[in-house]
């Protein structure tokens, strides 16, 4: 019955962050057709059929679509630090609140502000920057209350044996999401973004209702712990650990960092690939979407077969800096693909392997990890925060991707993937550490056993 409750749970937290990610990779895959209609139709060839006099009154906000795909990048921004911000928050919050309300409560309200963002207003004909910047302020912080919480759960249905593969497999449901995501925007772009808005959040909205009231937030609930053992009530509720104390604890802060440079270069793919494929290739926006895919593809086998690796050899580290070493060269080869899709899906693949894969590590396995080691001495209420710690650091340093966009209008694509590499290449310094301390202990752990033998 246990096993039922694990899967069960496992679905539902998959569920929850997939359709999370679904929304919001809509917004990245629509972002040419948005560019087109903020802009006069005398510029765009992939504007609605108004003439240049009504566009411009209508639904003008610039006034070519280059500013357009700028302040795309803005909003972007301006999402991602209102998202770190909110993960601080929400991590502590989930360690106090049931889990359960502030899941629902992010990905219903996160559906209803996609909803008034990409489709009310087009419906309605509002056109306004100041508008659209503050729902997705509001979206940002709605969205971050779901991660903390979904890696709490899961922390609190698995133990560490065989973390690395279980939070692996299942950290793919970002990728999962994107892949969705992908194939409902590109199903009903062909009708105007404002479908694509439409589905996906309605999906959204409807998968927080299940969550509110299916899912369990822990064995607790039902009188168990994980290995299955009767447990009884405790006497007082855990006393949740406070943010400070959290951030202090042993690996938080090198992850963290690591994971806002590795966050930087994974959510630029994430936000502009498909603007990249079809600005830089010439390819239909629908075709970019498609191709997008094998980037989250990548993902899902790379942080499945490194979670399994890093279970077996009972460390982390050497298997993430591997993995970002290769990343290096993977991003050296994608920046000079040639212009056809298949070799293009080929590189793809391989590069969201080699970085997506770590992502996906860091911010679930190494974040349960840290939020259940021995230094908490007992304290069993601090995963979500410290999941919102190095989550939110790395939304920090993902923030900054509108960098390497004007990088990119300023001095082409091929700065911005040299910037990449040296993001890739910080990640590899802050792990460093952590890296050196690991070896150590297996180099003890070797000899221990040659001593016995």
């Amino acid at each position: 019955m246990l096993c039922h409750s694990f899967l069960s749970k496992t679905a539902f937290c998959l569920s929850s962050y997939v359709l999370l990610h679904a929304s919001r990779k809509t917004f990245s895959n629509v972002k040419v057709s948005i560019s087109a209609q903020w802009t006069p139709s005398i510029l765009n060839d992939s504007s609605p059929a108004f003439s240049p006099g009504e566009t411009w009154q209508d639904n003008r906000l610039f006034e070519d679509e280059k500013q357009a795909t700028l302040f795309l990048g803005i909003l972007d921004s301006i999402f991602l630090f209102s998202y770190a911000l909110g993960l601080y928050l929400s991590g502590v919050i989930g360690d106090r609140v049931n889990l359960r309300y502030v899941l629902c409560f992010g990905l219903c309200g996160s559906a209803a502000v996609e909803f008034v963002f990409g489709t009310l207003t087009e419906w309605l004909h509002i056109y306004n920057l100041y508008l659209y910047s503050s729902l997705w302020v509001l979206n940002g912080l709605l969205q971050s209350a779901v991660w903390p919480c979904v890696v709490a759960v899961m922390g609190n249905w698995f133990g560490k044996a065989g973390r690395g593969f279980v939070f692996g497999l299942w950290s793919a449901c970002a990728s999962v999401g994107n892949i969705l995501g992908a194939f409902l925007a590109s199903s009903v772009l062909k009708y105007g973004y404002e479908y694509a808005f439409l589905v996906t959040s309605v999906v959204q909205f409807a998968g927080g209702v299940v969550v509110f009231f299916g899912l369990l937030t822990s064995p607790k609930e039902v009188g168990k712990d994980f290995r299955n053992h009767p447990v009884e009530p405790p006497a007082e509720s855990p006393q949740a650990i406070g943010f400070l104390k959290a951030f202090c604890l042993p690996g938080v802060l090198p992850y963290s960092l690591a994971y806002a440079c590795l966050k930087l270069v994974n959510y630029s793919f994430f936000f502009w690939l498909p603007f990249y494929l079809s600005n830089n290739y010439k390819w239909k926006e629908a075709q970019a979407d498609r191709l997008s895919v094998w980037y989250d593809v990548g993902g899902i086998i790379g942080g499945t077969l490194q979670g399994l690796i890093s279970d077996f050899m009972g460390k982390r580290a050497p298997v993430l800096v591997v993995s970002l070493m290769l990343a290096i060269g993977a991003l050296v080869g994608y920046s000079r693909s040639p212009n056809d899709q298949v070799i293009n899906g080929v590189l793809l693949a391989i590069t969201g392997f080699f970085i997506g894969g770590p992502s996906n590590i860091i911010s679930s396995a190494i974040s349960a990890d840290l939020g259940r080691q021995d230094a908490l001495r007992g304290s069993k209420e601090a995963l979500a925060t410290v999941t919102g710690i190095v989550d939110g650091t790395g939304s920090i340093g993902a923030a900054n991707e509108f960098g390497s966009m004007r990088a990119c209008f300023k001095l082409g694509w091929m700065s911005v993937f040299y910037f990449f590499i040296v993001m890739t290449a910080g990640s590899i310094v802050f792990i460093t550490p952590l890296l050196v301390r690991e070896l150590r202990a297996m180099w003890t752990e070797r000899r221990a056993r040659q001593r016995q033998l």
